[in-house]
């Protein structure tokens, strides 16, 4: 148990400030959705889409074949030189071409208007692109507090910039107009000052990230670059898919919505994105335990039956999140103010598929671990554009019929989808003991809950007694798992005291 302790710290520490950078980010939701119009938040939710599918391009895959090589080589000197200087390369040849096309690119998004948006993300994934493997060595490094601080100050400049331009620029230009903190100020910009804030962060991460980035030599190991490609190449095609899976239905949604004006298509848009990030418990937790599980599991894979771990990590993982499903999915009317337009709310409805949907995203990249400590990471590629092809049919199919839902539905098969597939495939070739009966009750159960909550929510009785129904069955829940696994949670230290 004690490797499963060791993630749980690391997860803990390299996770909690991801989920303290993302959830301070998260607070920007009320505020975002009450200071831009419903067209503008639309437009703010396409070109976010777009900055991670095109982040995938700029980094294809060189922190995962950073934490399988680094293993593997004697000098990780070696490593880090070879794959910095690729990724400092690739960026700047990268980035131009975005300049380049930048008008093309904003056609294509639906933001024809404003190209700028497209020359401030180009800047954006940039300088994220060039922060990556200083990240990632932090991580291997084990140097937890600099990380956290890093993340977490990133966030506080993006958030102190966005109020600076939406809220306080705009009351001084009202009542000070000639003030002197307006210089840099320009009213037509708008939903722009977002990307303009993020620029900012992302320039003041990479100067945080100055030491280590600048660590590097110019020393370029041919051999190795060819051997980190063939590794990491499959790992582009399936990030690329994974960003259709997970961020492109917005945009295919703009593309596809049969909304009867431009404004009703991105507010649309809107709505979607905004009932989105109600499934934030979940998908923090999913980014909290992918940045300590990853060099984790590479490491945990030179011991001895690292099977055994893997299983047991599982478990956990899918126990943490079915009850993450019970706390957002049964208090849906709580975290709905979160969103300030309750023109959006209509669009709650999806919250309770995607919450499902991203708790099987955590499930695959559990499963993940068998292609790529085999170096089979093609079965990824393979797996993921399966899942692509999925959401990109169904959308295709149904998003001028039934809208954004039909989004949350497609997000929920792709994934479940590649959820089997990897569990059948990676039994094959690396046999994992998981306790999958007893992972699948435990989800069933939940689903079941979820229905009972919504049946008696039918009742319209006090919004009190309904969170106190909830609040029974969330309880009832933990209560069943922890007589269930008493054996295994008796082992970790705080719960374990707890149950003996």
């Amino acid at each position: 148990m004690s490797s499963i302790t060791k993630l749980a710290g690391q997860t803990m520490w390299y996770g909690a400030s991801s989920i303290a950078a993302r959830f301070l980010n998260y607070l920007l939701t009320p505020y975002l959705t009450a200071q831009l119009s419903g067209p503008a938040y639309g437009e703010m939710t396409i070109v976010y889409s777009a900055i991670p599918f095109l982040n995938v391009i700029f980094t294809y895959g060189l922190e995962t074949a950073y934490f399988r090589y680094v293993q593997k080589k004697e000098h990780e000197e070696d490593v880090y030189n070879t794959a910095t200087v690729s990724l400092v390369i690739s960026t700047f040849v990268l980035t131009g071409l975005m300049l380049i096309l930048r008008q093309p690119m904003a056609d294509l998004l639906r933001i024809e208007k404003h190209p700028e948006y497209i020359t401030w993300s180009a800047f954006i994934i940039a300088f994220d692109s060039l922060s990556a493997l200083a990240f990632a060595r932090l991580r291997f490094e084990n140097r937890p507090r600099k990380f956290a601080f890093i993340r977490v100050a990133g966030i506080l400049v993006n958030i102190a910039i966005t109020v600076y331009f939406l809220s306080f620029c705009p009351w001084l230009a009202k009542n000070h107009p000639d003030s002197f903190l307006l210089k840099f100020y320009n009213e037509d910009i708008g939903m722009g000052y977002v990307l303009i804030a993020n620029l900012v962060q992302s320039i003041a991460t990479f100067i945080f990230l100055r030491k280590e980035f600048l660590s590097f030599k110019w020393k370029f190991n041919k051999a190795l670059w060819k051997e980190i490609m063939i590794y990491s190449m499959p790992l582009i095609i399936a990030g690329f898919g994974g960003m259709i899976n997970e961020t492109f239905d917005r945009i295919m949604l703009a593309w596809w919505s049969n909304a009867p004006t431009e404004d009703a298509v991105k507010i649309q848009v809107g709505t979607y994105g905004a009932c989105y990030k109600l499934a934030i418990l979940i998908t923090l937790f999913i980014q909290a335990f992918r940045m300590g599980a990853e060099p984790f599991f590479f490491k945990s894979a030179q011991g001895d039956n690292p099977q055994k771990v893997y299983a047991r990590v599982m478990k956990f993982f899918v126990i943490t999140v079915c009850v993450m499903f019970l706390v957002v999915a049964l208090y849906i009317d709580t975290w709905k103010h979160f969103i300030q337009k309750k023109v959006y709310w209509e669009g709650l409805g999806v919250v309770p598929i995607l919450l499902f949907a991203n708790i099987f995203l955590g499930i695959y990249y559990n499963l993940s671990i068998w292609y790529k400590v085999t170096n089979k990471t093609m079965a990824g590629a393979w797996i993921t554009l399966a899942g692509a092809a999925i959401t990109l049919v169904i959308n295709y199919l149904f998003i001028p019929r039934f809208g954004y839902m039909a989004c949350a539905w497609a997000t929920f098969a792709c994934y479940g989808t590649m959820m089997v597939i990897s569990f059948k495939w990676g039994q094959a070739q690396y046999r994992v003991p998981y306790a999958w009966k007893k992972l699948v009750a435990y989800m069933v159960i939940v689903v079941l809950l979820y229905f009972i909550d919504q049946l008696f929510l039918k009742a319209g009785l006090n919004i009190w007694i309904n969170r106190g129904f909830a609040t029974m069955l969330t309880l009832a829940f933990i209560i069943f798992v922890l007589n269930i696994e008493r054996k295994e949670f008796s082992k970790l230290p705080v719960v374990g005291r707890f149950l003996a």
